[in-house]
């Protein structure tokens, strides 16, 4: 509820897609908007690349997917962009768009890195916070609401550079 503008009350337990799905139509109704409801793994990439896909956005939490979803979009030559760790940071002005080998500080970056490199794979757009992530007693990292949302429109705004780039 802190985090996603289409999260509310009303919303709870409803599937995120289509809630965002009308959320959108709300305010742009000549959208086409497509939703797949479906946690995403190695398994899915045939479903989720069934269509033409012209940028993916990694914001996804789980290691393995992340990395499976990457080796994909390189194997497809898909462009792709993905988001580092946003748990337990508070200062979104310290969050950078770069390649993944030029990224420091970020303990989910070092884990990319690391991986990345042992699948092959060169380079990688991702954002990440130049911020040590806060010390929480061992728990599950938390977001502040400001701060997944700065990371969002960063990125939304690197695609749509990226993208209107294409078009020149």
């Amino acid at each position: 509820l802190n985090r996603q503008i289409h999260a509310t009350f009303a919303t709870i337990g409803q599937s995120k897609t289509k809630v965002m799905k009308k959320r959108i139509e709300s305010y742009r109704n000549d959208c086409e908007v497509i939703t797949q409801d479906l946690f995403y793994n190695a398994t899915k990439n045939e479903e989720v690349f069934k269509e033409p896909v012209d940028f993916v956005v990694d914001a996804i939490d789980t290691v393995k997917a992340k990395l499976a979803l990457i080796e994909n979009c390189q194997h497809l030559g898909v462009r792709v962009i993905s988001s580092m760790g946003t748990g337990n940071k508070l200062d979104p002005s310290r969050f950078e768009i770069t390649d993944i080998y030029k990224t420091s500080v970020c303990p989910l970056a070092r884990v990319m890195r690391r991986e990345l490199k042992n699948r092959g794979i060169k380079k990688c757009p991702v954002l990440y916070s130049t911020e040590s992530p806060q010390e929480v007693d061992g728990s599950t990292p938390g977001s502040v609401s400001f701060v997944p949302s700065v990371a969002g429109l960063m990125i939304a705004g690197y695609v749509i550079k990226e993208l209107v780039k294409e078009e020149e």
